[in-house]
């Protein structure tokens, strides 16, 4: 096994099989399938063991710094790489075994799906190790990787990526219905979702489109094409009103083996210095939902991209420019696109987008820039989210708080609610308006309705007058020094306006007698009190 991990090694970084030289490091490694705890220190503390290592990095989410499962360590010389996938390979760490290859800077390579092999029907106790050791015998792996639930336990299948396509199509060959642990497997070329979903669409159309034809093509002209793929049932040009090709037909299969068939041997062939488009005939909903499908992936696979890389910046200075705000964050790297917000007159919004090449610029320039003085103002830094993806995180924090903010504690008193501007939130209310609506208890909520001081039998809050402040010094005083008073005494305040009226006397007295407000003429405690008392004729 090990000639087999070192055999591939080149100074220069080059694959030594193949010829075309798949581009990595060698001093650099991949460690995946991290446990969620594992730390810097424990890779450095495990890798150090086999050579000196320059550096080590467990990759974490931006926002929640929460592991993303894997990291990468750097060695000073690619012998102690080496070693490292010799030895370390599928070792456990904080109970788990990871996973150890080259790094590779073109992602190219990956995503190419090149010597990708997909293995299923594995027995449940095949584990990484097991599938790497049977595997390696064929060529240099890139990744080998079992699919586990999210107990760890394995979901019977797997994938293989070898550095060339040779080595993917001798293991198909030898490995394909072989007993591993007395079950056959399946061995074949890995096929991304979009081929998998194509491979099972041509089995189940016998209606075939074909476009681009020339004015001239007629149907015999399309049945003798596609006659030779198998038998058709029929074949039309669609034409006009007035008999002109729309240079668009249909051909119609008697089973769907021959139509797949037909789809792969007439697509891009020409036809009178025309190139046909041969596919599957699909009703109109059925072509609008896959255009659909394809621009939302397309969407997603471009959000994806660019996830992490996108700073949002607001707050900044209406003499900020595009040029000035690309200034102040190239310091933390490369800039792909750098705006600020304007309105159609050319107005800054005061807000911005600044995105990077990689992610870890862009947590840079957040960490460095989020609240630093820019022009006299702080700057908010953040990720850049989608409108959607925004909407979605606020309900999500509304729909937690609500129930909080909206229930009533178990057992105790429940307090009227009151529309914006109703008794309780300060306004002012003057003789001639109309009495504030009850708003009833909303549904869902386990509302129930309760008698508290202030409400009527029938539901309803008593009807709270209140008239201009005249004594605006006087009334704050005196309202602080019953607000000092024994709760109960309070509430027995505003349910008797006789006993308020009292006790206001008394605080205008205590004010009148140590401030001395008497002598001017400020008039008796009853004239004192009319600004302040409740109206007698409408109070029950």
């Amino acid at each position: 096994m090990a000639a087999q991990v070192l055999q591939p090694q080149s100074v220069n970084g080059g694959a030594a099989s193949g010829g075309n030289a798949q581009q990595f490091v060698p001093t650099s490694l991949y460690v995946g399938d991290l446990e969620m705890n594992v730390t810097d220190s424990q890779l450095f503390e495990l890798f150090s063991q086999l050579g000196q290592v320059v550096s080590v990095r467990v990759c974490r989410d931006l926002s929640t710094r929460r592991s993303l499962g894997y990291g990468y360590v750097n060695y000073v010389n690619p012998q102690d790489a080496a070693r490292a996938i010799e030895v370390l390979n599928f070792t456990p760490l904080n109970g788990k075994a990871v996973r150890i290859m080259y790094s590779h800077r073109d992602p190219s390579v990956r995503k190419s799906g090149s010597g990708n092999i997909f293995i299923k029907n594995l027995d449940k106790a095949i584990d990484q190790k097991a599938l790497h050791d049977t595997f390696s015998t064929f060529g240099n792996i890139l990744s080998c990787k079992i699919a586990t639930d999210m107990t760890g336990q394995s979901k019977g299948y797997g994938f293989v990526q070898y550095d060339t396509e040779e080595a993917a199509q001798q293991a198909i060959e030898k490995l394909n219905g072989m007993l591993l642990n007395d079950k056959q497997v399946f061995v074949g070329p890995f096929l991304r979702k979009q081929e998998r979903e194509l491979a099972v669409d041509k089995s189940k159309f016998t209606n075939v489109f074909v476009k681009n034809l020339s004015e001239s093509t007629t149907d015999d002209d399309l049945n003798k094409a596609f006659s030779e793929y198998g038998t058709i049932t029929s074949a039309v040009v669609m034409r006009d009103a007035e008999g002109n090709s729309k240079c668009f037909g249909f051909v119609n299969f008697e089973n769907a083996e021959d139509a797949a068939k037909a789809v792969d041997g007439l697509n891009g062939q020409k036809f009178d210095d025309k190139e046909w488009y041969v596919g599957k005939a699909q009703k109109k909903n059925e072509r609008e939902q896959e255009l659909k499908q394809r621009f939302e992936q397309t969407m997603k696979e471009a959000v994806d991209k660019s996830q992490g890389l996108n700073l949002y910046i607001k707050n900044l200075d209406d003499t900020v420019s595009d040029e000035s705000l690309k200034e102040f964050f190239t310091p933390f790297g490369t800039i792909t696109s750098c705006k600020v917000m304007r309105d159609p007159n050319g107005t800054s919004k005061g807000s911005g987008f600044v995105a990077f090449s990689t992610s870890e610029e862009a947590s840079r320039a957040l960490t460095e820039m989020n609240g630093k003085m820019i022009a006299s103002k702080p700057l908010y830094v953040a990720l850049a989210q989608r409108k959607e993806d925004r909407r979605a995180r606020l309900q999500a924090q509304f729909s937690q708080m609500r129930p909080i903010a909206m229930a009533p504690a178990p057992g105790g008193p429940r307090m009227p609610m009151y529309p914006p501007g109703g008794p309780g939130l300060g306004q002012q209310m003057f003789y001639g308006q109309a009495q504030p609506t009850f708003i009833p208890p909303q549904p869902g909520f386990g509302y129930q309705q309760q008698l508290v001081p202030g409400m009527r039998p029938g539901g309803g809050p008593m009807p709270n007058f209140f008239m201009p402040m005249v004594e605006g010094e006087s009334a704050a005083k005196v309202t602080g020094m019953l607000l000092e008073m024994d709760q109960t005494e309070v509430l027995h305040l505003l349910e008797s306006p006789e006993a308020l009226k009292a006790k206001v006397a008394e605080a205008m007295d205590v004010l009148r007698n140590v401030g001395g407000h008497g002598q001017g003429g400020v008039g008796s405690p009853a004239d004192q009190l009319a600004a302040l008392s409740l109206n007698d004729g409408i109070v029950s």
